[in-house]
This record gives structure tokens, C-alpha cells and sequence, in this order.
């Protein structure tokens, strides 16, 4: 798979890729997942991320607009949580925002967890931060 495939498919469902990505990110994962056409045009993906033992990461799992809701989404996301049992992981997150909850909770059979988030660029955490040094 190259980072132009990445590319293009980003940019299938409006997102805004970062060219170069896929060659930066390739190395540290545990394994990735993709799906695509008889004709080889990718259409689906999802990147595995660890922590080198018991836990696993779903990130940027992507389908194509034109190939949604047809199951392709759901059969890369169950095949990473495969690949990622046969690695020995125990646990395999994914953080999603809300409209995307009955894809992951209902057809991928993840459930919900609390969890916690900093968003590091936040102008307000690195003002309260500045301000306690």
C-alpha cells in the first residue's frame, strides 16, 4: 500500500491527509487492514497501534463513500481485532466521535468504556499550563 492510496482514499470522504503520513506512521504499527476492489482501488482501511504488549488501538479506519454501507468498514475492523488477538493483545480500544457509535458499539462489538481526552493543541491547556510554571 502507498501514501498516494492513503491520500486518495482521505480525500474520497473529505478529509484532509497529510501526504507523507502512511510513510511515517508504517513502522509503529502493529498491522493494518485494507480492503479493495477486484480492480485494486483501495476502498477500506484501518491502522492496528500497540503498546508492544497487551493493548491494541483502531486508528483512522477509512472507507470509501461509494463502498459504505456494504459491510467493508466492518470487515476490515473485525479482521484488525483478529490480527490483533493472534499478536497476543488483550484489549483493542478505538475512540470515535458520536455519530459514529452504532457502527463501533453495534456492528463492530466494541462497548462502551469511560475513557479520557486532552486535546494537546488546546489554546486553553496551554494557557493553564504557561500559567503554572
Amino acid at each position: 500500500m502507498s501514501d498516494d492510496e492513503i491520500v486518495d482514499l482521505t480525500e474520497s470522504h473529505g478529509g484532509s491527509p497529510q501526504p507523507g503520513w502512511w510513510d511515517r506512521v508504517r513502522g509503529h504499527s502493529l498491522g493494518w487492514v485494507t480492503a479493495r476492489t477486484d480492480s485494486g482501488l483501495l476502498v477500506g482501511f484501518v491502522n492496528v497501534a500497540w503498546d508492544g504488549a497487551d493493548h491494541a488501538f483502531l486508528i483512522d479506519t477509512k472507507t470509501r463513500p461509494s463502498h459504505q454501507r456494504h459491510g467493508v468498514g466492518t470487515a476490515v475492523v473485525r479482521r484488525a481485532a483478529e490480527g490483533a488477538r493472534a499478536a497476543g493483545c488483550e484489549w483493542l480500544f478505538v475512540d470515535f466521535e458520536p455519530h459514529l457509535e452504532a457502527f463501533y458499539l453495534e456492528s463492530c462489538g466494541f462497548r462502551r468504556t469511560a475513557a479520557g481526552l486532552i486535546h494537546l493543541t488546546d489554546d486553553l491547556l496551554r494557557a493553564r499550563d504557561a500559567n503554572s510554571r
